[in-house]
């Protein structure tokens, strides 16, 4: 048994070779793939936070007419933690007389900082209070 070979012709040289450029570039886009492009970002930089500024008010001037009773004797307790600070007692002049406010405990404003105590001094016109405050050490 004989076999033949397939005949080609010159006329089908180019059909068949405009079906394997066809192949070849099927296969060569099926492989691209076109992307769209990334979505901008949005970036928000905030600002740093403001530092906090401790600012003691200007003090309001208390005159009263008299001296101050002595101050009482107060009873201080044990402090509620180490932080705790001792604000000692004095007296307040409003509505026509002297009204001792007691002392308590509290935290300090800020670390390192110190009770400067309430204290009544003579002035012009009568005794200045000048109010406790708190003060770097």
């Amino acid at each position: 048994m004989m076999f033949s070979s397939p005949v080609v012709t010159s006329s089908s040289r180019p059909a068949f070779a405009g079906l394997a450029a066809a192949l070849v570039a099927a296969t060569v886009l099926s492989g691209c793939v076109v992307a769209p492009p990334p979505r901008p970002r949005t970036v928000v930089v905030e600002p740093p936070p403001a530092r906090a500024v401790m600012v003691d008010p200007a003090p309001v001037v208390v005159v009263a007419p008299t001296a101050p009773p002595a101050p009482y004797v107060e009873t201080i307790t044990v402090a509620p933690s180490p932080v705790h600070v001792w604000v000692g007692g004095f007296w307040e002049w409003g509505g026509g007389r002297y009204v001792w406010r007691p002392g308590h405990w509290t935290t300090p404003p800020r670390p390192g900082a110190v009770w400067v105590p309430h204290h009544w001094e003579p002035g012009p016109g009568g005794w200045h209070m000048r109010p406790g405050h708190w003060a770097p050490r």
